[in-house]
């Protein structure tokens, strides 16, 4: 079959989210107007200089948080929970969810025709992994001695301590526990590393290397060295003022963006495989696109990236700009983040008769690092089914510099099609375009 004739269909929906773990619940949330921001807990007041965050609170890592699991995938996955880091173990939730939510069991497509794509921020070791060897290396004085860590100290961390912490994992074991032995790949692009991840799968797929593949990412800004590095290089909200309105993307006094937690993952299959077997479509991928833009310094140029992918992503489905439904914008929330996104949108759909309704889940849950791309493309899947959109929660002043269409109730429609765009601060930019299906 060519590729001129393969589709490409979303037959499975998984998340982890600060808005909870099924898509019932992050829909529910989104419609109402609901926000998944509160005091940070995961580390003692005042130990840093942010008050808020979006925690996946309702994971716990325990085998009942994957879903329904055949007895000897639970028996394996539940063996293996002891070498995955929080970041892996949402991702292999959420992809395990997807796959039960679309309808698979063993045996139920060819594993070597079914494949893994994954994205993941870095991963970093927490403290504690180092806790016990460093208390073996003090000396009388509680001085550290450097001397007595190759002998005394490694010896008391776990021998497989580093397994927890590669970015790859996440798609290891998925592919070990469910036999999907096609073609398996882990991006490390920060936000961009959703759309980057359902583009590979959807291109995969549409070229013939797969039948089926599942397309996920996780990540996690609450790591303690992950938030010093965003308190020194990035703009975060701060302020004593009520979490929930914390995370106001476009708006004219947004201060900066929340850090969170999720992960999301969508199964992917050939139009004709997905038929077959009866599967719910959600909706058709029909096109993708990566871009990075950078000076000869180095420096980004994210409204260049976001412009690009956007040119990109239209010109790669054979659409126009007036075609689009909505469009589900990165919406970071911080000062400069949101008027160059503005910016791009402007130089693409600022032509159009009628203003590009826009909306950003980011409101809702902040910033998940590499999983926010795939959970906010999951609300617009979800927007469709439901025929229609989410306000823009905290939208209340509108910022001459960030003219966008903002979503203001839940009366507004979805459109058969939607964009979904990422982009990281180095200038690494993704999308992604989906429509609803048509047979």
């Amino acid at each position: 079959m060519s590729s001129t004739q393969r589709r490409v269909v979303i037959t499975g929906i998984g998340v982890v989210s600060p808005l909870g773990s099924t898509k019932e619940s992050l829909w529910e949330a989104l419609s109402g107007a609901q926000s998944g921001v509160t005091l940070l807990t995961a580390y003692p007041a005042g130990a840093l200089p942010v008050r808020f965050a979006a925690e996946a609170g309702q994971f716990q890592g325990k085998i009942d948080d994957f879903g329904p699991l055949e007895k000897e995938r639970k028996k394996a996955l539940r063996k293996g929970l002891k070498v995955m880091c929080r970041e892996c173990q949402m991702g292999v939730a959420a992809a395990q969810l997807a796959l039960a939510d679309a309808g698979l069991v063993s045996g139920g497509t060819d594993p070597t025709r079914s494949g893994i794509t994954f994205g993941a921020d870095y991963m970093l070791t927490v403290p504690e992994e180092f806790t016990e060897g460093i208390l073996e290396c003090l000396d009388e004085q509680q001085q550290f001695q450097f001397s007595r860590w190759a002998t005394q100290g490694m010896p008391k961390m776990s021998p497989l301590w580093l397994l927890k912490y590669l970015p790859n994992m996440a798609a290891s074991h998925l592919a070990i526990y469910n036999d999907l032995r096609g073609p398996n790949n882990s991006l490390t692009l920060r936000e961009a590393a959703s759309n980057a991840a359902v583009g590979e799968a959807f291109q995969t797929v549409l070229r013939g290397s797969a039948d089926a593949m599942l397309a996920g990412a996780t990540g996690t800004r609450l790591h303690p060295m992950k938030m010093v590095h965003a308190i020194q290089q990035e703009e975060l909200a701060t302020g004593n003022g009520d979490p929930a309105r914390a995370s106001r993307p476009f708006d004219r006094d947004r201060t900066g963006m929340v850090l969170g937690e999720g992960a999301g993952a969508l199964f992917l299959e050939e139009l004709c495989q997905a038929q077959a077997r009866g599967a719910t479509i959600y909706g058709e991928v029909v096109g993708s696109a990566i871009s990075s833009a950078v000076d000869r310094n180095l420096v980004a140029n994210r409204r260049q990236a976001m412009a690009n992918v956007l040119r990109a992503v239209l010109r790669n489905a054979g659409a126009s700009a007036d075609e689009i439904g909505h469009l589900h914008a990165h919406g970071l929330s911080t000062r400069s983040g949101d008027i160059q996104e503005a910016q791009a949108m402007r130089e693409l759909f600022g032509d159009r008769a009628q203003p590009i309704p826009v909306v950003a889940a980011k409101a809702n849950f902040g910033n998940l690092g590499a999983g926010s791309g795939m959970v906010e493309l999951t609300a617009s899947l979800l927007a469709m089914q439901h025929d229609r959109l989410f306000p823009l929660l905290n939208y209340e002043t509108p910022d001459p510099e960030c003219p966008v269409a903002a979503v203001a109730d839940d009366q507004t429609s979805p459109g058969e099609s939607f964009i979904t765009f990422n982009v990281t601060p180095q200038g690494q930019a993704s999308a992604v375009m989906v429509r609803r299906f048509q047979g």
